[in-house]
């Protein structure tokens, strides 16, 4: 957590954090406060053998020789606690995820905080709380990070940074660039329900309704579909933009038509009846715990996929490219629609 210590007295300091007060410049200023902070309210929670050295750098042995995926991301959530997750999740979670779309294990992630003066440290102990939770679900570890502090209306609260990195096997070869003429599509499950439960989350609307975020890491569910068959083309991460806007990225790297079929596109009840009153397209709601996932078409591919990923579904096909590059959804109606990128924000800091 870069906390540099030059008084060896800190290491005893057994004085009590007080949840009840809130975050000031002396946590980010390099002495006693910060140096507390960081080991009772983050190092305490984290510590896996790596994090609590405390170095300016973490050191991972690596004797697999494999290839290693990198990725990095930043969180600027609001708000920063909402039904089904938190911010803490959400950072995990997704640098997990990014890192799965190549077909990587996790193996590390960094973690720095930006906090804003005044936040209550009682926020940050559940952030933390969170943070530990997840990466323990993903099998992940958090080995090294920063803290630093802005001026009270400089920050929302918290923003936080990750980097994680991976491990690819011999014979995985994933990347938006690899689909292929007659591959099949699916997605794993419903989609658009975490901007939709950001919005309620905002209360922005004046009815009822249940969704929940669906923030969660999913490496676990790759590394036992790629046990399966190393057959997938491409998984893809349907976050800002949706499924259409992740689609579209697709199909301009791998100079492809993407056929959809509007009526096996996966949408929850709630989410749908949302998007009707408040005239949001779901297809190109953010997700956080979905994959696109693109594969050669076959029984054995397509039952891989379902006993990985409960809720799976095949919305579509790759299609040959003599014609049109793009994204085209065969409607409830029979017509067919051109699906391009989101032009404009829906909802914004959604993740």
């Amino acid at each position: 957590m870069n906390n540099n210590n030059n008084n060896n007295d800190n290491d005893n300091d057994n004085t009590p954090l007080n949840n009840t007060s809130r975050i000031t410049l002396n946590h980010g200023a390099g002495g006693r406060e910060m140096q507390k902070f960081i080991n009772k309210l983050i190092v305490d929670k984290l510590k896996n053998g790596i994090l609590e050295r405390l170095d300016d750098c973490a050191v991972l042995e690596n004797h697999m020789k494999k290839r290693i995926a990198m990725t990095t991301d930043s969180y600027v959530v609001s708000p920063i606690f909402f039904d089904g997750g938190d911010i803490g999740r959400l950072a995990v979670s997704g640098t997990v995820n990014d890192l799965s779309t190549s077909g990587a294990k996790p193996y590390a992630l960094s973690l720095a905080f930006i906090l804003e003066e005044g936040m209550p440290l009682s926020s940050i102990e559940k952030i933390v709380h969170s943070i530990a939770a997840t990466a323990a679900e993903a099998g992940v570890k958090i080995v090294t990070g920063d803290t630093k502090v802005v001026e009270r209306g400089k920050c929302d609260q918290i923003y936080i940074n990750t980097c994680g990195i991976g491990m690819i096997d011999e014979g995985i070869n994933i990347s938006t660039y690899n689909a292929n003429i007659g591959d099949s599509i699916f997605v794993t499950g419903p989609i658009g329900n975490h901007e939709i439960a950001m919005l309620r989350a905002r209360k922005m609307l004046d009815f009822e309704f249940h969704t929940v975020s669906d923030v969660a890491p999913l490496n676990k569910n790759v590394e036992l579909l790629l046990s399966k068959t190393k057959k997938i083309r491409v998984i893809k991460d349907p976050t800002r933009g949706g499924l259409a806007s992740a689609l579209n990225e697709i199909a301009e790297h791998s100079n492809c038509e993407v056929y959809l079929y509007e009526n096996q596109i996966p949408i929850d009840p709630d989410v749908h009846s949302v998007c009707e009153i408040v005239g949001f397209d779901p297809l190109y709601l953010a997700n956080e715990g979905k994959f696109i996932i693109i594969a050669d078409h076959s029984a054995e591919t397509e039952s891989a996929i379902y006993s990985s990923f409960e809720g799976a579904k095949l919305i579509g096909k790759i299609k040959s490219t003599h014609h049109r590059k793009g994204v085209f959804m065969e409607t409830y109606s029979g017509g067919i629609r051109k699906l391009g990128v989101l032009e404009t924000t829906q909802l914004p800091r959604i993740c």
